[in-house]
């Protein structure tokens, strides 16, 4: 059996790094915001080359305008996604987080792994969120609706990862003696190559979607990406030795 739970400061480095790198471009330069909030100019060219372009501002639409390009498509588009919108969506992901805390907490009979899995939900979407604001200044990738959609399945995925692990440590209790760092051990080897084999499916269909789908799910697929490898990680990587350091923590104290 591997001591997964050996590496636990190497794990937090990880994800401190990913976070911090995350948090300094948001600092930095913000996100690239989409038409679906901001709202503007959609625009369809075909060019000189017979390739097809799709531009979202006025400038980028006079530039080809310049070159000759053939206007095939145009569109005056308002924002879809306006401040009411993003603040109760806001709203709902506080609620949803608080309700899958409590449920997991129900489920397992301890608000330690409610609160380990929500954490871990957390470390997923800033990692996305700090990507994506570096993506955006680097690359142009902009957070428009299905960014949204991208980050709420994610979400859900890494929710399912997280339960699958938590629930090996469970049944393992009920079997066999042993700390929480020996079970979380054993639940972490005996769900890796099935968690593994679960992201790589994912992984590999998101892959032949970035390269073949087109500008339009380009984004929405690499948001996808992101957040599946993520998840991956962060179930057996941050939820798990989140739940051991804190059963660890609690023990100490209660000696004392």
């Amino acid at each position: 059996m591997i001591f997964w739970m050996r590496y636990r400061p190497l794990y937090l480095l990880i994800s401190t790094v990913m976070i911090c790198a995350g948090i300094y471009s948001y600092l930095s330069w913000g996100f690239k915001v989409g038409i679906d909030f901001t709202g503007g100019v959609v625009a369809e060219y075909k060019l000189n080359d017979g390739s097809v372009k799709i531009v979202k501002s006025e400038r980028e639409r006079n530039e080809l305008k310049s070159v000759g390009a053939t206007e095939i498509r145009y569109e005056n588009v308002g924002p879809s996604i306006g401040p009411e919108l993003i603040k109760k969506t806001i709203y709902a992901l506080g609620i949803s987080a608080l309700l899958i805390l409590l449920w997991i907490a129900y489920q397992f009979k301890s608000i330690k792994f409610g609160i380990s899995a929500t954490l871990a939900t957390f470390h997923d979407s800033f990692v996305l969120l700090g990507a994506f604001s570096l993506l955006g200044h680097f690359f142009g990738a902009e957070i428009d609706f299905l960014f949204v959609t991208a980050m709420l399945t994610v979400l859900s995925f890494s929710v399912h990862d997280t339960i699958v692990v938590y629930d090996r440590i469970r049944e393992s209790k009920k079997k066999f003696t042993g700390t929480m760092y020996e079970l979380a051990n054993k639940a972490v080897s005996e769900t890796m190559v099935r968690s593994l084999n679960n992201s790589f499916t994912i992984i590999f269909m998101l892959v032949a979607l970035i390269l073949l789908g087109g500008e339009t799910v380009k984004w929405f697929a690499v948001a996808l990406l992101i957040g599946t490898i993520s998840g991956t990680y962060s179930s057996p990587f941050v939820a798990v030795p989140i739940l051991v350091t804190w059963d660890e923590i609690e023990k100490k104290l209660k000696r004392r």
